[in-house]
């Protein structure tokens, strides 16, 4: 029984820490609802970000890049009005 339940735990810790490190959920709307990628980086660069990669991830646009203050960042945007969903702060390799 007592390794039943250190089964349990130990599995239920590793979802969470999927889950930790998963992508956010920016949207609902349809993709024919949201900026053109291109409108979107163009919007980003005139920020101030500094774009290494730009992708499709899941219901976002995500970006690997610098901010304006020169921090290596990953953010999620919400791709309908290029608001920040979720950010994080990467250090340099």
């Amino acid at each position: 029984m007592k390794t039943l339940a250190t089964l349990a735990l130990a599995g239920t810790a590793a979802l969470l820490s999927t889950a930790a490190f998963a992508g956010a959920k920016c949207t609902d709307a349809p993709r024919a609802k949201w900026m053109p990628e291109a409108q979107m980086k163009a919007q980003l660069l005139k920020d101030g970000y500094t774009i290494d990669k730009f992708k499709v991830s899941g219901t976002c646009y995500e970006i690997y890049g610098q901010d304006k203050a020169g921090k290596d960042v990953e953010i999620y945007f919400d791709p309908t009005d290029g608001s920040i969903v979720k950010r994080r702060d990467r250090d340099a390799d």
